[in-house]
């Protein structure tokens, strides 16, 4: 590759497999440098920009668990610069869009309260069809299909999923990059049910003050821990429903089945006590359960007394943590979705 050396040195640490190894033709990276000689500055920054695209995204999606020392030397500037703004660009776009969701869908939310049980347990079902053996299900939207929504252990969704369907329609409507896909709507929908939850917590601990309660949660809630999450923004659809048997129907398992499942898809005990809201409309009920169980009963302890204190920082920490975790099961996720063209830039005249 002509004007580009690579080095194991510390000037550029990547998490990279050798270049000829098959996960990193499987990441589909591709970089390219501008030659040192031949052909106008013109016709190398085209050729960098139609053919070759370097973003640190496709490093995190496609060569993640390795380490080998990459050092582009000589001859790279003006590619760096292409992709760096054009990374910054459908980054941003990428936040603009998530923030305007979060928007709509908080909104869809407040109006209906009521729904927030069943939106949590709609995006655990949705995910719990994982199966880490065929690596297949997870949260790809599949429960949004006519043959799943009916199955027993989605009893009682329907009117969570006619939300979703209605608030698809509005962000739609002014999306950029196409219609947002409702395996991430599921899960995002599911966030902002939980974002609720705890604002509300906040505010009830401040003898029902909404505003001292908003400062409340500002100041010590969790809200600034969803940054993973967020991230995880680009799941496909499937096309076809999940297969049955996956999920179990949560009001009538047993503590052991709900464990059972939970170990099947890479979680535990743990995550099954923290998740308790998830279960169905009554925590109190569950929690009462899952105590009887002596692998759960430390943990349901433990966030019982979390959500005694101010911050609740135990609780609702390992609650995004495994919430976190669930919506991305078996998911590859497309970190260019809902992007869209954008202007060229002026590299002289741009400042980064």
């Amino acid at each position: 590759m002509a004007g580009a050396t690579f080095l194991s040195a510390p000037a550029l640490r990547l998490g990279l497999p050798s270049v000829s190894s098959p996960a990193c033709r499987h990441a589909h990276i591709q970089v390219c440098c501008q030659a040192k000689s031949g052909g106008s500055g013109a016709e190398a920054a085209a050729a960098c920009e139609e053919a070759l695209r370097f973003r640190r995204r496709d490093l995190i999606g496609g060569c993640f668990g390795a380490a080998v020392g990459l050092e582009i030397v000589e001859g790279s500037t003006r590619f760096t610069g292409v992709a760096a703004a054009a990374d910054l660009i459908e980054r941003r776009q990428r936040s603009e869009f998530q923030s305007s969701i979060k928007s709509t869908l908080t909104a869809a939310i407040e109006a209906k309260p009521e729904l927030v049980p069943s939106l949590l347990t709609l995006a655990l079902n949705d995910a719990m069809t994982y199966d880490k053996a065929t690596k297949t299900g997870g949260p790809n939207g599949s429960i949004r299909l006519s043959a799943e929504i009916s199955r027993p252990e989605n009893s009682g969704l329907s009117a969570a999923l006619d939300l979703l369907v209605e608030a698809k329609k509005e962000i739609d409507s002014y999306s950029k990059g196409g219609p947002i896909s409702f395996a991430d709507l599921v899960q995002i929908g599911a966030s902002q049910a939980l974002k609720k939850t705890f604002l509300d917590a906040a505010i009830a601990k401040t003898g029902g003050n909404e505003e001292k309660g908003r400062t409340l949660y500002s100041a010590y809630g969790s809200s600034g821990q969803w940054g993973f999450f967020d991230k995880i923004f680009g799941r496909d659809d499937a096309q076809e429903p999940d297969p049955e048997g996956r999920v179990p129907q949560w009001s009538t398992a047993s503590v052991q089945e709900m464990k059972d499942k939970f170990i099947s898809v890479g979680l535990g005990p743990r995550q099954v006590a923290v998740m308790s809201a998830f279960f169905g409309p009554d925590q109190a009920a569950t929690e009462e359960k899952l105590i009887a169980d002596p692998d759960c009963r430390p943990w349901v302890e433990k966030y019982q007394r979390s959500r005694e204190t101010v911050s609740r920082t135990d609780y609702e920490v390992d609650l995004i943590t495994a919430v976190t975790k669930l919506s991305y099961l078996g998911q590859k996720i497309n970190y260019e979705a809902y992007t869209y063209p954008k202007q060229k830039i002026n590299l002289g005249k741009l400042k980064l």
